[in-house]
């Protein structure tokens, strides 16, 4: 496959940013200032327009059109060049965010600072990337969108927005992402999790959207270096109405079986802050910390050769396929081996990272009829690591605590569970092929999610829908004074502020000795099987 000769690539190295205010933890994490404009300063602010400036309207993180998103028909001889294209804005933004988390007394003096000296600046780099892109993509005989040019300029996201404006407004959304789909997943409680409910009438039990405080009383970003999650972002769980959609009607010539394989929570410590999906070749390429469990050898420089190398952490030893997904922390000011690495600490991903008790990995089947075996080297990544800029369409994120997960499923929220729950974060992939190819362009039109039937798009084929549940213990947060103390966040880029939709997860599709084969056939037999 031409994905497996690609160059390696390395991102840009960050720049030095002079003037700097940032205060370090440890040398790592970033800590924002405590900085709130004068509550009457009129200005042609950053977010656009001359307008006066509320005391919390503070540009609190950067949002930038996601164009790997829009390109979907990348010739397959360009897709190397523009994958690592792609992963420089990623680095562009990421550094754009570091400077704005990093002057504010330099944004408190003057009006313009950070359309002047951080967003027009970033659109200038863009545009140079972009038409790299376009230089690629043409060289190899394909068309950009139209609107590619247009997708240079970034925008300042105020604070008073920050809970809304990219997230789609309060309350969730349903995507209709494996509505009622039997995904097999077993709760503590004997109930079983569907993989894409109805996330709306998320309450926010009358937590205060600030966050954690600043110094002059007002209403900070919170987060242990700055950069979130809030107190909005958590909800108790027992104030949540139910809201889990009953699962589709099965047909007769449904395929009822199930398929699971043990590969363990990570005891090992295997991480990277690579993703061989998205950004092959590029190393940090995440911008955020992995766990793996299955394939042993897989970095951003591994090829479909090494995968069938890498050695497997599952029981079963076909099973060489890859799980990835980000870790979760708990910020309660510790630290952990990454503090002062890119994709750590230094990019806002601090605390003590936290290992699942549990890693439940199971296939199941369609409620309309057979599956087709998985075909080898298939990618799919579930959920969307951008949706605080991107908005909740291609959200995946399942958030819930033992004992409520039939009842109760978060996307836009991170649950406080009650004494004697353990948290638990689910997810259901993917479970339709388009029949030829192992992945596409923008990662996502080669696979999709069946109706709320069950039913796959036309032209697509029910293949084995991986489901999988992570139990984890985390220290109870608590609400006090409108902030948010020992918080819980999943790892993620450093401008997407920690909120709970932006959990996602990451599979590579490696077997051998028919095992394939044997998962399909154990489903479409109906038989439970390991």
């Amino acid at each position: 496959m031409g994905r497996n000769t690609r160059k390696r690539r390395m991102p840009l190295a960050t720049k030095a940013i002079a003037g700097a205010a940032a205060l370090a933890l440890g040398g790592g994490g970033l800590v924002w200032a405590n900085y709130y404009a004068s509550a009457h300063e009129s200005k042609n602010d950053a977010w656009g327009g001359n307008r006066t400036k509320a005391v919390n309207a503070q540009v609190v993180t950067i949002k930038c059109p996601d164009v790997g998103q829009q390109l979907t028909a990348v010739p397959e001889q360009a897709r190397g060049e523009v994958d690592g294209e792609l992963a420089t804005l990623d680095q562009q933004i990421t550094e754009a965010y570091q400077r704005l988390a990093t002057t504010r007394d330099a944004q408190a003096r003057d009006a313009s600072f950070v359309q002047n000296a951080i967003l027009g600046p970033l659109k200038d780099r863009r545009k140079v990337i972009l038409d790299r892109i376009k230089l690629e993509i043409n060289r190899a005989g394909g068309q950009t969108p139209g609107n590619l040019d247009g997708m240079a300029p970034c925008t300042g996201t105020p604070a008073e927005q920050n809970q809304t404006d990219a997230g789609g407004g309060e309350g969730g959304q349903d995507n209709g992402q494996n509505d009622g789909q039997d995904n097999g997943q077993q709760g503590d409680n004997g109930g079983q999790n569907d993989g894409g409910q109805d996330n709306g009438g998320q309450q926010g039990g009358g937590q205060n959207d600030g966050g954690q405080q600043g110094g002059d009383g007002q209403q900070g970003i919170g987060g242990q270096a700055g950069n979130g999650p809030v107190a909005a972002d958590f909800v108790d769980i027992t104030t949540v109405q139910p809201n889990v959609k009953a699962k589709p009607r099965k047909s007769r010539n449904a395929s009822n079986g199930t398929f699971t394989t043990r590969c363990g929570v990570n005891a090992n410590g295997n991480h990277n802050t690579d993703n061989v999906i998205v950004a092959p070749g590029v190393a940090n390429g995440a911008h955020h910390l992995h766990d793996y469990v299955g394939n042993q050898k897989i970095d951003a420089f591994a090829s479909n050769d090494t995968f069938l190398q890498g050695g497997t952490s599952c029981q079963n030893k076909n099973d060489l396929s890859s799980y990835y997904w980000p870790v979760v922390r708990v910020q309660d000011g510790s630290q952990d081996f990454d503090q002062d690495a890119d994709g750590g600490g230094k990019e806002g991903n601090v605390g003590r990272i936290l290992k699942p008790l549990q890693a439940q990995i199971k296939y199941v089947g369609s409620p309309t009829g057979k599956v087709v075996a998985m075909p080898q080297f298939l990618r799919i990544i579930t959920g969307d690591a951008k949706t605080t800029t991107n908005g909740l369409a291609n959200a995946n994120a399942h958030w819930s605590c033992t004992g409520f997960e039939n009842k109760v499923q978060l996307t836009e929220q991170y649950p406080i569970c009650p004494e004697g729950s353990k948290m638990v974060r689910t997810f259901a992939f993917q479970s339709c092929w388009d029949g030829q190819n192992t992945d596409s362009a923008n990662h996502r039109t080669h696979i999709a999610f069946a109706d709320e039937r069950g039913t796959c798009p036309s032209g697509f084929k029910a293949i084995p829908q991986l489901t999988m549940r992570l139990v984890y213990d985390v220290p109870r947060p608590a609400i006090e004074n409108g902030a948010v103390k020992n918080a819980y966040a999943v790892d993620g880029f450093p401008e997407q502020l920690h909120k709970a939709a932006t959990d996602h997860d990451d599979f590579i599709n490696i077997t051998t000795g028919g095992l394939a084969n044997k998962i399909a056939g154990c489903l479409n037999s109906g038989r439970n099987c390991k």
